[in-house]
């Protein structure tokens, strides 16, 4: 938080303290001794221990020499977080208060190292800042005014790999409400400009809610003014800005000239939020008169101001400017005597934090579920915000400003003990559930069953027993209980109850019985392999009959309802091979004509390595799959070595042609034409995984296997390396690796387990192109994987730096967040914390709504509404004076 360049004069950062004793303030040591409470004298403000409030970190101490030049006592200790990504204070507030948080960091080479650290500072589910350590006998300090959803705050540390976080101080400080009002964001202390105009020294003082007021000079050229303002006959507001702060201030050095106050912000988007704060310190005469105008930026902004002898008045204008320069001028009017000054003055930039905290029940029941089970992993601060910072084993769902709800929770191989936690039943939105391989015992509980949507149930390699209750055999669930000895079904419960009721019965009666039983496991064997016999010859039967992937050229099998094409058919379809409209592996796409109807005819180069394999497994997969977002066989040609494919034309081609740019503008890509592509694409997985039977994973999904048609409709291609799965009831096969790099999911790449999850993570992929426009591997210093690129983009929290740039900010910066939060969680390494392809299908669609809501509303904007809301504007814009 240094001094930006544009000002001159130097911040002091000596404080004058001048402080009284605050009752309901929140003052903690971090790093101080358990039980530690004490009054530090110099602030008279009581400190306590951060023992209640984080159970993670390790407490240090800064140096000798640094506590010698640092006399208070807050400052000596330190905790620091050297284990976890995120390390979390929890501290107990009170709900939609007004309170002005402050947190502050000094190094002091605590740790011997002299390493200077840099780290993100979080307040809940939201980032709120980048902490970095200038100077290690510095204290930084950041500040934000912020109204608490809950009835708790968590502070987050995060460790980027920039050096080990550490926290010194923790102040809360509550503010009247109906002070620095905004409209739902909060306000961050821009570069200390807490200003204390005219004076040479800081203040730090408890009776004006304890604000830390440093020395700022914008101008070189101003007069100083100063008064002796006894406290008893000063009259304060509700901003409550002391007399010792109100008794100096400044005027510009020429009287008949304007004072103006100006910044360039790093960030011209940025909106800032000014709050001046005047009181006239001398009695004027009869002849006298002090009044001015202010302008910002040339805009009038407050019009003649006559600030009061001894009572302070606090302008201010929400919301806030923004621009390549903030510039403020107070000029005196034609009736004033007297030039304009000004005593103190504030600015925050605006913090918009989008992100909602996870829902409340949720929290609480993934809370108690670590607490049951004394889970040992880095579950620290919202479970599922920010989506960067998610809990492991977790996926969230995003809905806009809606709080996330916990869809998955994976606890396999976590060590857990004991019966199956009540709790998991108030996590209500629950899709998949993972317990296996674990040592929990007892029966399943019937709460499982009343998980609406729940669809996936692992409890395999456990120690369960009892019976499995019946509500959960439905066709809905995927239900996985293998390797638990001691559960079982109905029946098997009952006949397990009949084997202890007989168990007195006389040896004769056993050894009959054993005949018996001899008989009958002989009858068995044989039935059992005559059985597998013939299920072997089916199974076999239907893998000839659907399966996509093949080793023999047997051109019998392809004979099939679609229509068959001669090569002179082929030839005359396409002009003789006149139009080239794509190359790939397999061969060469032409453009032809079926009568007056386009087609696109894909021909199998001689080359082609595996080229009749992907035929041969293409024309059988579409001859039995239909979807609208699914490209059309319309025919083959199976003559000799002339072998080729006929599919509808899609006339504008793939979405990499369009998202690099080498298609014509006329067809460039809005925000909402790209989240219905998306969509589109989505639909089409969704379909090969959920609507086919057995389903079918497409192994190269990318953006040049995206096809647009006339209408911009996406539907997705080349099914040359599709694979059918045919395990009983699996979602996972061991397959030789395909696919495309860059696409290629990192997991299956190692393992060769295909699951359903690589589309999911290919399709993450392309739904990062869709969003930023830049390729697979960004064309940076590092050439990064653009999955890393995103990732690196969203920790800064902006999210104009992420989107493609030719959008040019027109979309809904919620939607565009939803989408890039869906495609990260796509492209999880973790194929665990991936959401399944029905929940991306469902929150893109949820992205496109909130886009068309917004688009909705700059649509509807007549002439009339304009100017109401131009005229709307002007009076909201004139600031208030208290």
């Amino acid at each position: 938080m240094g001094m930006s360049s544009t000002f001159v004069g130097v911040l002091v950062l000596v404080i004058l303290i001048q402080a009284k004793g605050q009752p309901g303030f929140i003052s903690i040591d971090c790093g101080a001794e358990p039980g530690v409470n004490y009054t530090e004298p110099s602030l008279d403000i009581n400190y306590v221990s951060d023992a209640n409030f984080i159970n993670t970190g390790v407490r240090g101490i800064i140096t000798s020499e640094e506590i010698s030049t640092h006399t208070q006592r807050q400052l000596w200790k330190l905790r620091s977080f050297p284990e976890g990504k995120r390390n979390c204070y929890k501290i107990s507030i009170t709900r939609g208060s007004n309170y002005l948080i402050r947190t502050t960091f000094l190094y002091g080479n605590y740790d011997g190292r002299n390493m200077l650290p840099q780290f993100d500072l979080l307040l809940g589910a939201n980032k709120w800042d980048t902490v970095t350590i200038n100077n290690a006998s510095i204290d930084e300090v950041y500040e934000i005014i912020h109204i608490p959803s809950l009835d708790f705050v968590q502070i987050c540390l995060v460790n980027t790999g920039n050096g080990t976080p550490f926290i010194t101080a923790i102040e809360f400080r509550t503010l009247k409400n109906d002070t620095y009002v905004t409209e739902s964001v909060s306000l961050e202390l821009y570069n200390y400009l807490r200003c204390d105009l005219g004076s040479n020294r800081g203040y730090r003082a408890s009776d004006d809610y304890d604000r830390f007021w440093y020395t700022c000079d914008f101008e070189e050229d101003w007069t100083r003014l100063n008064a002796s303002i006894p406290d008893d006959s000063f009259v304060d507001n509700d901003f409550k800005p002391g007399a010792t702060i109100m008794s100096t201030a400044v005027t510009p050095a020429n009287g008949s000239a304007p004072l103006v106050i100006s910044w360039e912000p790093d960030d011209e988007t940025a909106e800032f939020y000014v709050y001046m704060h005047f009181t006239e310190l001398q009695v004027l005469t009869t002849n006298q008169t002090r009044q001015f105008n202010i302008t910002m930026n040339g805009e009038l902004w407050y019009d003649n101001l006559s600030p009061q002898y001894m009572s302070v008045s606090t302008i201010y204008s929400p919301p806030g400017g923004s621009g390549k320069e903030i510039k403020f001028s107070l000029e005196r009017t034609e009736n004033s005597t007297l030039p304009p000054f000004i005593n103190a003055i504030e600015i925050f930039k605006v913090k918009h934090f989008h992100q909602s905290d996870t829902f409340q029940g949720d929290v609480d029941a993934i809370t108690k579920i670590k607490s049951a089970y004394g889970v040992n992993r880095d579950w620290e601060g919202d479970p599922c915000a920010p989506a960067a910072y998610l809990w492991d084993g977790l996926n969230c769902s995003y809905h806009g400003i809606e709080s996330p709800r916990i869809t998955t929770l994976n606890l396999s191989s976590s060590g857990l003990h004991g019966k199956i936690a009540p709790s998991i039943s108030n996590l209500t939105m629950l899709e998949m559930l993972d317990l296996s391989n674990n040592s929990l015992n007892g029966e399943i509980p019937d709460f499982l069953s009343q998980l609406q949507h729940l669809k996936i149930l692992n409890l395999e390699k456990n120690n369960l027993s009892g019976l499995i209750p019946p509500a959960l055999n439905k066709d809905s669930l995927l239900l996985r209980i293998d390797q638990n000895p001691y559960l079982c079904e109905a029946d098997q419960c009952n006949k397990k109850k009949n084997k202890k009721h007989n168990s007195i019965a006389t040896p004769i009666v056993a050894s009959v019985g054993g005949v018996l039983i001899l008989l009958v496991v002989v009858a068995a064997i044989l039935w059992t392999t005559k059985r597998r016999k013939a299920k072997a010859l089916k199974l076999k039967k239907d893998q000839s009959a659907i399966s996509p992937q093949y080793t023999e050229q047997n051109d019998s099998s392809l004979q099939y309802q679609k229509q068959i094409y001669s090569y002179s058919d082929i030839i005359t379809i396409t002009n003789n091979f006149n139009t080239i409209v794509g190359k790939g592996g397999f061969g060469t796409v032409y453009l032809g004509y079926i009568e007056d109807t386009p087609v696109a005819v894909k021909m199998l180069s001689p080359s082609s390595v595996h080229g009749y394999q992907q035929f041969q497994a293409e024309v059988k997969l579409l001859m039995r799959v239909h979807h609208k977002n699914l490209t059309s066989l319309v025919g083959y040609c199976n003559e000799g070595t002339h072998k080729g494919l006929v599919y509808e034309y899609m006339a504008n081609g793939n979405l990499q042609e369009h998202l690099s740019g080498n298609r014509s503008k006329r067809n460039f890509l809005s925000w909402e034409k790209r989240l219905r592509i998306a969509v589109d694409a989505a639909s089409g997985l969704e379909y090969l995984q959920n609507g086919c039977k057995p389903p079918i994973f497409h192994r190269d999904v990318k953006s040049t296997n995206i096809l647009l048609n006339e209408h911009l409709h996406a539907k997705l291609s080349d099914f040359g390396l599709s694979k059918v799965i045919l395990t009983d009831g699996g979602t996972d096969v061991s397959t030789v690796i395909a696919g495309t790099p860059g696409y290629l999911d990192p997991e299956y790449y190692l393992t060769s387990r295909l699951t359903e999850k690589s589309d999911v993570y290919s399709f993450g992929v392309v739904l990062l192109e869709i969003i930023t426009g830049e390729p697979v591997i960004v064309k940076n210093e590092e050439k990064s994987h653009i999955s890393e690129w995103v990732r690196s983009k969203m920790a800064k929290g902006d999210i104009y730096d992420i989107v493609d740039s030719r959008l040019k900010g027109e979309f809904d910066s919620n939607s565009v967040w939803k989408a890039v939060e869906i495609a990260t969680a796509c492209v999880s390494p973790n194929p665990n914390r991936r959401p399944i392809i029905s929940v991306v299908v469902s929150e893109l669609k949820e992205s496109l709504s909130l886009e068309l809501a917004q688009t909705k509303d700059r649509s509807t904007d007549t002439s009339d509404s304009v100017k109401q809301v131009a005229m709307n504007l002007i009076i909201e814009s004139l600031p208030h004076a208290r």
